[in-house]
């Protein structure tokens, strides 16, 4: 098992709950900087988590065109349920940020423009 799959089976569920907009806030001194840098996260995650499950089911892929020979795998699919039942990647960028596990930083060269 991955590492990125035991840090999402440990400590975040599938439920969307609500959160304050100043706890967002705070964390960066402005509530868009804060998205900003969720969605940042969500989409590495987003990637990481797709080469991720690309790479298992290539072990599987077949590269015969015939349909005779596509039958059911019970390990590809019991793979692709597991990967279906993980947590958005939204939601797992906004858990790490609110744990303060997501490092961030502001360009200088926006402070001087």
């Amino acid at each position: 098992m991955s590492k990125l799959r035991r840090q999402l089976s440990a400590s975040t569920t599938n439920v969307v709950e609500p959160k304050n907009l100043a706890d967002l806030k705070d964390k960066t001194g402005n509530l868009y900087e804060s998205i900003a840098v969720m969605a940042k996260r969500a989409n590495q995650i987003n990637i990481t988590i797709k080469e991720e499950l690309h790479n298992k089911l290539e072990e599987f892929a077949s590269h015969t065109d015939s349909l005779e020979e596509i039958h059911e795998n019970k390990e590809q699919i019991e793979i692709s349920k597991a990967y279906e039942r993980m947590p958005n990647p939204a939601l797992l960028a906004t858990t790490e940020f609110m744990e303060d596990k997501v490092y961030f930083r502001k360009n200088d060269e926006d402070l001087f423009s």
